[in-house]
């Protein structure tokens, strides 16, 4: 049985740049927790950083990443674009470089398929006055793409692709005549109660490598106590979050566990290699327990999920 190490497993993308198969996400840290888990991170093997405009930490994200000495080409970073920006992809990209401290991102995503009003009542949030989020009627994802390739060439970002895209909205994309390069990841929630085959099998097929966050589920997931889980752990004598990791890995995915927890951070790290039996077992846990998306805002009234595959 094979003990957990550092994972070293890279993915290559179409474009020819390889991907570290782990990173670190960032959401939903604080400055302070954002700079010392991305210190962490690097002083631990990571070479794969994940932060997004809207997270407000991309400034600590980018001070951390200049703070560890590492030559900036040995990282591969990655930031997103919020729907507040979606008709000025160029603009929004520079202010997550001055955040940052950088000349450049290796990719650049699109963080949600939904134009959020510009001039709205919040920069991030805009809410009509029914409590529901302030969508542009009169823009599109498909605009707000064309315009990010435009970025590719002015050398900033390496490459460019999306997030929380469905099969439906990514068939949309790539069949869009103004679609001339295609993604180069889509990054959506994906774990054993929400695995995605269809969209993950459409995304190899069209050379889309897929990426996990939340991959352990939310704070509250039942993922970590699942007994299929804990069983799978027991034979491989690893954590059942080791597992989940090790789990992403498997399927050919990219994998973003978040923590702010060194600790955590480092084993989080680790990776084993799962017999296919075991991945097999972890992909079809959702036939019994069914499929959980822990992440859903509300986007009324457009849809961005309209199928859990």
């Amino acid at each position: 049985m094979s003990t957990p190490q550092n994972s070293t497993k890279e993915y290559t993308l179409y474009t020819g740049q390889t991907i570290p198969a782990v990173g670190l996400g960032t959401w939903q840290s604080t400055n302070e927790e954002a700079y010392e888990a991305v210190l962490n991170a690097i002083k631990a093997g990571y070479k794969h950083i994940d932060t997004a405009a809207c997270y407000g930490n991309e400034e600590p994200v980018g001070r951390a990443i200049r703070d560890s000495g590492i030559p900036r080409s040995e990282l591969f970073v990655t930031t997103k674009i919020w729907g507040t920006d979606h008709t000025r992809p160029k603009q929004a990209l520079q202010t997550s470089l001055d955040k940052l401290g950088l000349d450049y991102v290796d990719l650049y995503l699109m963080h949600w398929p939904v134009p959020l009003n510009p001039n709205g009542n919040h920069a991030l949030f805009p809410t009509l006055p029914d409590g529901n989020r302030d969508i542009s009627q009169d823009w599109d994802f498909i605009k707000t793409y064309d315009l990010m390739q435009d970025l590719i060439p002015e050398g900033k970002v390496k490459a460019i692709g999306v997030s929380n895209f469905s099969l439906t909205n990514l068939k949309k994309l790539l069949d869009a005549p103004t679609t001339k390069i295609k993604p180069a990841l889509n990054q959506v929630e994906l774990h054993p109660l929400l695995p995605q085959p269809e969209l993950v099998k459409f995304a190899k097929a069209n050379d889309i490598v897929m990426a996990a966050y939340s991959p352990l589920g939310s704070t509250s997931s039942p993922l970590l106590k699942d007994e299929t889980i804990v069983k799978i752990a027991e034979k491989y004598q690893a954590s059942p979050a080791t597992i989940l990791i090790s789990w992403a890995l498997w399927r050919g995915t990219v994998v973003l566990p978040k923590s702010v927890s060194s600790k955590r951070i480092q084993t989080n790290l680790k990776t084993i290699t799962l017999e296919d039996e075991d991945g097999e077992t972890l992909n079809n846990i959702h036939k019994v327990k069914g499929n959980t998306r822990f992440v859903l805002p509300n986007w009324f009234p457009f849809v961005v999920f309209d199928e859990i595959v």
